[in-house]
């Protein structure tokens, strides 16, 4: 007598769960496949309402389950694109929902970093409170608290150097956020502020640059008689 197994009615049921298998795994592939699609579709449109601060859009799509960190072509998020714009309440919604602060894009900027070297304060406090990465560089490899310096950003420098930031990090050109303030400042008011916050969070007023010219003798070079005296003061040489 044939086995159950060799009979036409086990092969008819195998045939049939096989047939099953097939018909679900593709039913399971087409729903992943219109999922990815409408996930991409949300994430363009998240992309371009925050882009023009359009709080009440983002919210809508981010209800929708949009992608918060999806990417445009230069790797932009919607939080980057928001903290380009100071859309502060978009920032805090994306934020909210869990945007990544610390994405960077083509020109290794993220949302954290452009904030800092923007001046945009409430958006870099957010980044600041979610994680922001204090020791990540942007292209020319310096912290955010480098170009907030060179920018006279006193407000934002200041929130940088009390979460932590190096205020001796050199970057790819050899300078400090000292030496920034000094070679790239204008020796104002804001820049003096800056020379006296950084000098003192323990910035090594005789670090000098790659020619070996200090930020002292850049000060007597550019005529900025308020802060040569300011570094003079700390030390400097």
């Amino acid at each position: 007598m044939a086995s159950f197994a060799q009979t036409p009615a086990r092969q008819a049921v195998h045939a049939v769960t096989d047939e099953a298998h097939q018909q679900t795994a593709a039913a399971t592939t087409e729903l992943a496949h219109r999922k990815a699609v409408h996930g991409k579709a949300l994430g363009e449109q998240l992309l371009k309402f925050a882009r023009v601060g359009d709080e009440l859009a983002v919210r809508k799509l981010l209800a929708k389950d949009a992608p918060v960190n999806a990417r445009d072509v230069d790797g932009n998020t919607p939080l980057l694109l928001a903290t380009a714009g100071n859309h502060i309440e978009v920032a805090r919604s994306l934020i909210l929902h869990g945007a990544d602060v610390n994405i960077q894009n083509a020109q290794q900027d993220s949302a954290y970093l452009l904030a800092g070297a923007r001046g945009h304060l409430e958006i870099l406090r957010m980044t600041l409170s979610r994680g922001a990465d204090l020791k990540s560089t942007n292209r020319y490899g310096g912290t955010a608290l480098i170009p907030a310096c060179e920018r006279g950003h006193v407000a934002t420098a200041k929130a940088l150097i009390d979460a932590g930031v190096d205020v001796n990090h050199v970057n790819r050109l050899g300078w400090t956020c000292l030496m920034e303030a000094v070679v790239l400042g204008n020796g104002g008011e804001a820049h003096q502020q800056i020379v006296r916050d950084v000098i003192a969070a323990g910035a090594d007023v005789n670090l000098a640059d790659k020619d070996g010219i200090t930020p002292l003798a850049h000060a007597r070079q550019r005529n900025q008689g308020a802060v040569t005296a300011l570094l003079t003061a700390a030390g400097a040489r």
